[in-house]
């Protein structure tokens, strides 16, 4: 993966050095709040190691955001086919995000997600990328609004890999972004 650069980030392949940040947002209560799962390190370790050659053969992932100014991993933000919607077809793309705590709400998501647009439309030249989240996560869902999301109540599922012990994770909540509206959206901004 060639990193993309924002204002603020760098977005790049997972390194070394990332392991005790992917591990910390990966285990932590706030981060994992509408997860049914808390990663220890083993299993961090293993994701991230996942996440790095998923970027490594497809050129594009759920890829570490770096602070450009301190080259500080912040968390993830990216782009990835998921299969875990069962009415959206093999290989629709979802953007996702996690971050750690101390840098919500100062618009890294936005930032990055904004950038992960771009490629999804024009380099990957997909016609529509979605974002799905448990129905109570308002962070998220805030996020997917920002970006011109539109939800698509018709298409809120019960997420599969949600365990029936947690029923109050298992309703999501599906966004969806064409093509035709990202660009329509970009020139109006102009």
């Amino acid at each position: 993966m060639k990193p993309i650069r924002t204002e603020r980030l760098i977005l790049r392949n997972w390194e070394e050095r990332d392991r005790g940040l992917f591990h910390r947002i990966n285990s932590d209560e706030r981060v994992m709040e509408f997860f049914p799962f808390r990663r220890d390190r083993a299993a961090a370790d293993a994701k991230m190691d996942e996440f790095r050659s998923w970027i490594t053969e497809d050129g594009y992932g759920f890829a570490a955001a770096e602070i450009a100014a301190t080259g500080e991993c912040i968390g993830f933000v990216g782009l990835l086919e998921t299969d875990h919607v069962p009415s959206l077809p093999a290989g629709t793309i979802e953007i996702g995000w996690r971050l750690a705590p101390e840098y919500w709400g100062k618009g890294y998501v936005t930032e990055a997600a904004e950038a992960w647009l771009a490629y999804g439309f024009e380099t990957l030249g997909v016609n529509e990328i979605v974002s799905f989240a448990v129905a109570d996560n308002h962070r998220s869902t805030a996020v997917m609004k920002r970006l011109g999301m539109s939800a698509d109540p018709a298409s809120d599922f019960d997420h599969p890999d949600i365990p029936d012990g947690h029923p109050h994770l298992k309703r999501h909540v599906l966004y969806r972004l064409s093509r035709a509206d990202w660009q329509a959206r970009k020139r109006a901004a102009r």
